[in-house]
C-alpha cells in the first residue's frame, strides 16, 4: 500500500512527488516515459536555468531529485483506476493499492477522428469497461485499439458481453488478445446509429452490427482514467478547484490534463499545489 500513487512522470508529477516524499510519504510514479517536455530541443524560459537546458535533461534532473528521496518509478501503462475502500491502480503488469492520487498525464496529443463516433459518445460509444459492461450483457460488442488498454478493455467485457470484436482502425495488434476475441484490421469509415450505435462501417464497405463501442487506443489518457472514477470533464479536461482537487475526494490533477497555459513553470507550480492538497489529505486520513 503506497500513500500515494502519481500518473505521470513529466513536470507536474515529479514536482508533486518531492513534496509528498519531503513529507514523509510514500510514493509511487506510473508512467511510461514520454513526457512532451523530452521533446523540447532547449528551454530558455525557466526559472534559475544560467543557460538552455534540453527537456530531456530537465526531465532527468526531475527524476534524480524524485529518487534521492526515495520516490519508487514504475514505467508501465495504467489501465483502469477505480475506489475500493482505497484506489486501487491496475497497470499492465500489476495492481497498485494507495490511500491518493495524483493525475498529472500531460495532455491527448491525439483523438481519434471516426465520422459520428462524438455524437454517439453516450449512446453506445463508451470510454470504461469497468462503468459500462453491465449494460451490454449478451451483446455484441467492439473494442476500439490495439495495445494494453484495449485488451484490459476487452477481458472486462468478455464475462458479461455476447460476443467481443477488436477493432484497430488499420493498426496490427500490439499484443496477444485471447482466442475468443475476433479481430477486424480494416480502417473504419463511420458509425451508423440514430438513437444509439447499430453498426461500424469499414472501408472496404463491410459492416459490423454491434450495440457497444468501447474507444481503447494507444495508452489511457487523463480524461479516460478521470471517467473511470467519475469526475468532472469539461472539453476532455480533468475540471479541479483552487487546490488541484477533483470532485472525489482524494483524487487530485495537475499540469496539461487540467488544460490552461501548458508551460513547464506551469504544471510545476500546479504539481506543487496537488502534492500540498494530497498531503493535507493524507494527514486528515491518519486522525
Amino acid at each position: 500500500m503506497k500513500d500515494a500513487v502519481i500518473i505521470g512522470a513529466g513536470p507536474a508529477g515529479l514536482s508533486a512527488a518531492l513534496y509528498i516524499l519531503r513529507a514523509g510519504f510514500s510514493i509511487a510514479v506510473i508512467g511510461i516515459d514520454n513526457s512532451s517536455l523530452k521533446m523540447a530541443e532547449k528551454i530558455e524560459n525557466y526559472f534559475g536555468l544560467e543557460a538552455p537546458i534540453s527537456g530531456e535533461a530537465l526531465l532527468e534532473r526531475g527524476r534524480n531529485q524524485v529518487i534521492q528521496l526515495g520516490g519508487e518509478f514504475i514505467e508501465e501503462q495504467v489501465v483502469s483506476i477505480s475506489w475500493e475502500g482505497n484506489f486501487v491502480i491496475i497497470t499492465n503488469a500489476q495492481t497498485i493499492h494507495c490511500k491518493t492520487v495524483i493525475l498529472a498525464t500531460g495532455a491527448a496529443k491525439n483523438k481519434v477522428k471516426i465520422p459520428n463516433l462524438s455524437e454517439l459518445e453516450g449512446k453506445g460509444v463508451s470510454y470504461c469497461a469497468v462503468c459500462d459492461a453491465f449494460f451490454y450483457r449478451g451483446k455484441h460488442v467492439a473494442v476500439l485499439g490495439n495495445g494494453e488498454y484495449a485488451l484490459h478493455e476487452a477481458q472486462e467485457l468478455l464475462p458479461l458481453a455476447g460476443h467481443v470484436t477488436l477493432v484497430t482502425n488499420g493498426l496490427e495488434p500490439q499484443v496477444d488478445f485471447p482466442k475468443s476475441i475476433d479481430i477486424i484490421q480494416t480502417p473504419i469509415r463511420q458509425l451508423n446509429g440514430t438513437s444509439s450505435l447499430e453498426e461500424i462501417v469499414f472501408e472496404d464497405d463491410t459492416t459490423l452490427p454491434v450495440s457497444g463501442l468501447f474507444v481503447a487506443l494507444g495508452t489511457a489518457k487523463g480524461s479516460d482514467l478521470a471517467k473511470k472514477l467519475g469526475l468532472f470533464l469539461e472539453n476532455d479536461k480533468i475540471v479541479v478547484d483552487d487546490s488541484m482537487a477533483t470532485a472525489l475526494p482524494g483524487v487530485f490533477a495537475a499540469g496539461d490534463c487540467i488544460g490552461g497555459v501548458l508551460q513547464v513553470s506551469t504544471a510545476v507550480g500546479e504539481g506543487a499545489r496537488a502534492g500540498i492538497s494530497a498531503i493535507k489529505f493524507l494527514r486528515t486520513q491518519k486522525k
